[in-house]
């Protein structure tokens, strides 16, 4: 017997073992009310009129719903009711300008826009016909005790499209697929032991590859979901203390944010022998790794992988074999990117890029067949980045692809390049990513100008018209000439020894 694999598998046992459980507490401090708490059988009841909603508005099953907005529970909510019902949820990063966002929701067709109050300006800029602000009229967008359209589950349907910066300047609409969904939020939950005495705290965007599953995996076994707005070190030690969180996940920078709280805390570090911190986006510093340790008193674990994949492809967590370890010697290990996932088989091409066949990978790029076949070719995921593979653990050592990791968000510098370029006095700019103890890579411009005496402040404010706070280059360093090519291609390569001369990896 063989019955689809679809998110509604986690809701369903939720509801059926843990009904009367606490399942979300919001968000206290935002500016639309906060919902809840919620247990599981309310939550489900909201999807549940949530989808009913749709029905209403006439989307249609593989309708394609954006969200923009803070972590919220609507947010958690949209995931169920929308993707639960057969359509397909588009979540934006909250913080792209007006313009990259107009054009992720006119490139994915949304038919109903769903925004934060926080960015109701930038929506109402769009003038999309559906527009709706969460928070405003929750009976009508989340209501109760409404049933909705059936929904035959479909494994292979398109669940959510995760837009992801990447080597051109547009960036790419990534179909992940409920089989995607439910193998990554299964074997990544598998990996960390999730369990319903699980405290989960959202300090990850929901955003971002869909909070990397845990939306999934913690429902399914009845954990608690603690939502967090806003990234902040002190706010996330206090809620760990209030909520009894014993897990979240993050970027290097929210790490490195917690220890800096950490340093003027009163009293013992909350969570101290029982959180479990799971870092991704680049591989923090080996003193970062053993601070979670010594100072924070949590276990660390680092995973690997891309939107592309769901994202899970590795997870390097302490094993038995390093108990004895001293805490340098298990944190330079703790370091690597890791071991493949269940179910996931790597390998590194002859001129080293690192290879991945798993069941997370995606479906295809949506209207891109030449990205999807290019992606997707020889059988493999090419995922743009150089390794190595030792002792069955994956190290990334460069980075082929165009593309910066800052703070755990990839930018395209080819997209930031062509937004510099509109300034009438640049006459060419390369952007790269350099070594940096808090973001991991800082985006750094190399400008070359016309003549005119251009300051890099003037540089700077330009770039906030045209690009998210995340891509704007946070140095800028005037050049008389760029190094290329006799065929006049920029050596990126070139450019950015300088930064990393002396460092094994070529990637922060």
């Amino acid at each position: 017997m063989e019955r689809p694999l679809s998110i509604n598998d986690f809701l369903r046992r939720a509801v059926q073992v843990y009904p009367d459980r606490v399942a979300v507490v919001d968000e206290p401090d935002q500016p639309a009310p906060p919902i809840g708490p919620l247990t599981w059988a309310g939550f489900d009841d909201r999807a549940k009129g949530h989808a009913a909603w749709l029905d209403d508005l006439g989307v249609a099953v593989g309708g394609r719903v954006a969200i923009i907005s803070q972590n919220s529970a609507r947010m958690l909510l949209s995931f169920y009711g929308c993707c639960g019902s057969g359509r397909v949820l588009v979540p934006i990063n909250f913080r792209l300008v007006e313009e990259e966002v107009a054009y992720i929701v006119e490139h994915s067709g949304a038919e109903v826009l769903l925004v934060d109050p926080e960015l109701a300006d930038l929506a109402a800029g769009l003038g999309h016909p559906r527009t709706f602000v969460l928070g405003d009229d929750d009976d009508l967008l989340y209501p109760t005790g409404r049933t909705p359209a059936p929904w035959v589950p479909d494994e292979r349907a398109t669940a959510t499209i995760n837009y992801t910066s990447g080597t051109t300047a547009r960036p790419k609409g990534v179909q992940l697929t409920h089989r995607n969904l439910w193998v990554n939020a299964v074997t990544f939950s598998l990996h960390l032991g999730v369990s319903d005495r699980d405290v989960y705290l959202h300090t990850l965007p929901l955003f971002h590859v869909n909070g990397w599953g845990m939306p999934f995996g913690l429902t399914g076994m009845g954990g608690r979901h603690v939502v967090l707005r806003k990234v902040d070190g002190a706010e996330i030690l206090r809620r760990i203390e209030d909520e009894g969180v014993t897990l979240l996940c993050g970027a290097p920078a929210v790490i490195t944010m917690v220890l800096e709280a950490a340093a003027t805390w009163e009293g013992p570090i909350p969570g101290r022998d029982r959180v479990r911190v799971v870092v991704a986006g680049a591989p923090p510093p080996t003193t970062t790794i053993e601070a979670v340790e010594l100072e924070l008193g949590w276990e660390f674990i680092q995973i690997y992988g891309l939107t592309e994949t769901s994202p899970v492809l590795t997870v390097n967590r302490s094993r038995a074999e390093y108990d004895e370890l001293t805490t340098h010697e298990r944190a330079r290990l703790l370091g690597r990117a890791g071991a493949p996932s269940l179910s996931t088989e790597l390998s590194v091409s002859p001129d080293g890029e690192v290879l991945a066949r798993s069941n997370t990978v995606l479906s295809s790029y949506w209207d891109n067949p030449a990205a999807t076949e290019e992606a997707l070719s020889d059988g493999w995921f090419h995922t743009g980045d150089g390794g190595t593979i030792e002792d069955g653990y994956l190290t990334i050592t460069d980075r082929k692809k165009d593309v910066i990791i800052s703070g755990g968000e990839n930018v395209s510098s080819i997209e930031v390049e062509d937004a510099l370029l509109h300034h009438p006095h640049i006459r060419e700019v390369a952007v790269i990513g350099i070594p940096d103890e808090r973001w991991g890579e800082l985006v750094t411009a190399l400008v070359v100008t016309d003549g005119t005496d251009l300051g890099a402040d003037e540089i700077i404010t330009f770039a906030r018209e045209h690009l998210g706070g995340y891509k704007i280059p946070r140095r800028i360093e005037f050049r008389d000439e760029l190094a290329r090519t006799a065929t006049g291609k920029l050596q990126k390569a070139k450019l950015r020894e300088p930064f990393w001369a002396g460092r094994e990896r070529k990637v922060h």
